[in-house]
């Protein structure tokens, strides 16, 4: 009996052991898109907190007290870069939180444009599928180094995904593809979707630029109304997470007509139309692609 015990004392003991060893890596997200990329790829391994939730926008995010009780818990952080998330190093000051983001859009070829006289880097990687994959690698790789025991874990999971990131990306080209350049022409809020136009072949025109930040000049709005009308653009867009009131104004002087809403900066909720990132990708290549055709 005493023997029994022992043994069942020592499994007792070593069941303890696992579970010690299981422990869920803290993650945090800077918003819904990466959060949902990290989802994939940690599994059950993985707590993924979104600092931004759904439809919010990242550019004029205020973080609150929460968000820096998130960063001061997490074992990693993971951000998009390319100076979107500006409101971040305050929080991680304020946060006490000593690790260092991991930056996704690392390695990304990045397009830019002129913005009041200065060069201004599109920080949108996210909205070219291919751009996705690299997000995908980086996320990979962090999360092996913070968790090296679920490594072959994290490769599986990453690889899975990453091949359901080249069949959206196909599943793009063939669509869009089968539209006449001519007709591959959209309006929306701001600047978001350059690197979805570069990969993909589509003109996208807005009155603002890469930030919701800025604003559009009288000016600006003018000639924008004539390239519409000029370059004939036939469908509109407002953005889930941004003010529509400002292009709903240019399509009514352009003669442009509604399209519907597109996803660009955030997930919607779980019960909205693009709850993760490959759902939110496929509704906007279907909304655009109905659009350009004209249905």
């Amino acid at each position: 009996m005493k023997r029994l015990t022992l043994l069942t004392a020592a499994l007792a003991l070593s069941g303890l052991a696992n579970f010690a060893q299981a422990k869920t890596l803290e993650t945090v997200a800077s918003f819904t898109v990466i959060a949902d990329m990290v989802h994939n790829v940690g599994g059950d391994h993985v707590h993924v907190t979104s600092l931004i939730g759904p439809n919010g926008d990242p550019h004029v995010y205020e973080p609150t007290p929460n968000d820096a009780q998130a960063l001061k818990k997490a074992d990693v952080v993971f951000v998009s870069g390319l100076h979107l998330e500006g409101w971040l190093d305050r929080l991680i000051t304020a946060s006490g939180y000593k690790g260092e983001p991991v930056v996704l859009s690392n390695g990304i070829m990045t397009r830019s444009m002129e913005e009041d006289g200065k060069k201004i880097t599109d920080p949108h990687a996210w909205n070219s599928a291919v751009n996705g994959i690299v997000y995908v690698r980086n996320i990979i790789k962090a999360l092996q180094k913070a968790d090296p025991e679920n490594a072959a874990d994290y490769k599986a999971n990453g690889d899975k995904y990453i091949a359901q990131l080249q069949d959206m990306d196909a599943y793009a080209r063939a669509q869009i593809n089968a539209i006449p350049v001519a007709q591959r022409k959209v309006l929306t809020s701001h600047d978001a979707f350059g690197y979805f136009g570069d990969a993909y072949g589509v003109t996208f025109l807005s009155p603002l630029g890469f930030s919701t930040e800025t604003e559009a000049s009288a000016a600006d709005v003018g000639k924008l109304i004539t390239q519409i009308k000029h370059e004939h653009v036939s469908a509109y867009f407002f953005e889930n997470s941004g003010d529509p009131r400002l292009v709903q104004q240019i399509a009514k002087a352009s003669g442009a007509h509604p399209g519907g809403e597109l996803y660009v900066e955030s997930l919607s909720p779980a019960d909205g139309p693009a709850p993760t990132y490959v759902k939110m990708f496929r509704y906007n290549v279907d909304k655009m692609t109905a659009a350009m055709k004209g249905q």
